[in-house]
């Protein structure tokens, strides 16, 4: 579990670069202030979770089913969350129609909360 958090950490930091990079760039020109501005939170987000798996995966031991949970909500909840929000932020330049992915950056947000709410507790049985 621990490669597993790395991994996903310095995936998710790698696609923020080149996702802010596009959106910076390529997407300022195509999308407008508002969907920019989400497109934009996506990144941020997906950047913050990859410093926590980051951080999580040199912290954790990954010897009880908690700290494989700190994992894996992390690395699901922002899939959900800041894919989604792409999704909803393009959906205008696909020409389709994906205002169904609304209800699902909520729960990715909501795994998000969890994995943190995980994490302290996880520090405060570590008494030490």
């Amino acid at each position: 579990m621990k490669t597993i958090t790395l991994i996903f950490g310095a995936v998710y930091g790698l696609l923020s670069v080149i996702l802010g990079a596009f959106g910076a760039h390529a997407l300022k020109k195509i999308l407008s202030v508002e969907r920019l501005e989400s497109f934009e939170t996506g990144v941020r987000y997906q950047m913050y979770a990859a410093f926590f798996l980051l951080i999580a995966g040199y912290i954790l031991k990954f010897e009880t089913k908690t700290e494989n949970w700190i994992s894996w909500f992390m690395i699901f909840g922002t899939m959900l969350f800041s894919f989604s929000i792409y999704g909803l932020s393009m959906q205008d330049y696909f020409g389709m129609n994906l205002k169904f992915l609304g209800p699902i950056t909520p729960l990715g947000g909501l795994l998000m909360i969890l994995s943190w709410t995980l994490l302290i507790f996880y520090f405060v049985k570590m008494k030490g």
